[in-house]
Formats: structure tokens, C-alpha cells, sequence
């Protein structure tokens, strides 16, 4: 027989709330997923997407600290974007050995199928909540963003 953990009630409600942000992700995901698929890209190559898309012109140092991930993994997903033409680079006017991201416009309308759906998807829930619900559940994001080394970018989105 399989052991359930031992808890008090106040835990026990807070493992159902990690449970409920564990497929509440899954479900956000889901879709643009399966859009990602049909184009041989990952969710690491969407999130690349929609952080070059929101900040044209993003160095690469920039997007590693955003998604916080190394060179190492970034090389591989940024390469291949590059590959199917959704992504250029250009070296920074005043320094040319930064290398400058922007989408090309099928890196635009791919970022756009991905997005919408996500997109589609929120606004439906927040028709069905309402905005009161929305706010609160904004704030709980913000706290849990708040010491991302990408939430600076935040308020220029």
C-alpha cells in the first residue's frame, strides 16, 4: 500500500494549491505545444520567441538572464531558430562583438500562433472569474516573479 504524506490540514492545502499550479501550467502550455511540434521547436524555443518578440533588439547576455540559462543551453534552441529563419542576429552598433536578437517576420507569426491560443485561454478564464480574482491571482505572480532576474523587463511589456 502506498504511504501518503504526513500533514496537517493547513499542508495539505497547500500541496492541493502546488498540485492545481502543476496542471494549471500544463494546461497554459498545452496547446501552444502542440502548435510548437508541428514546427520541430520546443517550449525553450517559445519562450526564446516571446522574449525576443516583446524586446527587439535583446543581446544574447540579456536572454540568458531573462530565461536564466547558460550558453550552453541557449546555443543549441537559438541556433535553430536562426536555422528555420524566425530569428536574426546583428552585432550592436556600438559594440560589435554583442550580438543583437530580433524575429524575422516568421519568428513574428510563429510567436503569434503560440501566443494566441495562451492568450485566448486567459481571457477566457478571466471572462469566467472576473477581474477582482484576476488581480489577486496577478499579485500572487508578481511574488513569486519578484526576485526573477527577468521581472526588471516586466513593466516594459
Amino acid at each position: 500500500m502506498l504511504n501518503r504524506v504526513t500533514a496537517s490540514d493547513h499542508e495539505h492545502a497547500l500541496y492541493k494549491k502546488i498540485a492545481l499550479f502543476f496542471f494549471a501550467y500544463r494546461s497554459f502550455n498545452e496547446k501552444p505545444d502542440m502548435i510548437a511540434e508541428k514546427y520541430d521547436i520546443q517550449r525553450v524555443h517559445h519562450r526564446i520567441l516571446f522574449f525576443v518578440g516583446h524586446f527587439p533588439g535583446l543581446s544574447v547576455n540579456e536572454l540568458l538572464a531573462i530565461l536564466e540559462v547558460t550558453k550552453q543551453a541557449l546555443n543549441a534552441p537559438l541556433r535553430q531558430l536562426k536555422e528555420k529563419g524566425c530569428i536574426m542576429t546583428d552585432a550592436d552598433p556600438r559594440d560589435k562583438r554583442v550580438k543583437r536578437l530580433f524575429l524575422t517576420d516568421s519568428g513574428s507569426q510563429l510567436l503569434q500562433k503560440l501566443t494566441k491560443v495562451q492568450m485566448e485561454q486567459l481571457q477566457a478564464i478571466i471572462d469566467k472569474v472576473g477581474d477582482a480574482h484576476i488581480d489577486a491571482w496577478t499579485k500572487v505572480m508578481e511574488e513569486f516573479a519578484i526576485e526573477r532576474p527577468g521581472s526588471k523587463y516586466l513593466d516594459s511589456l
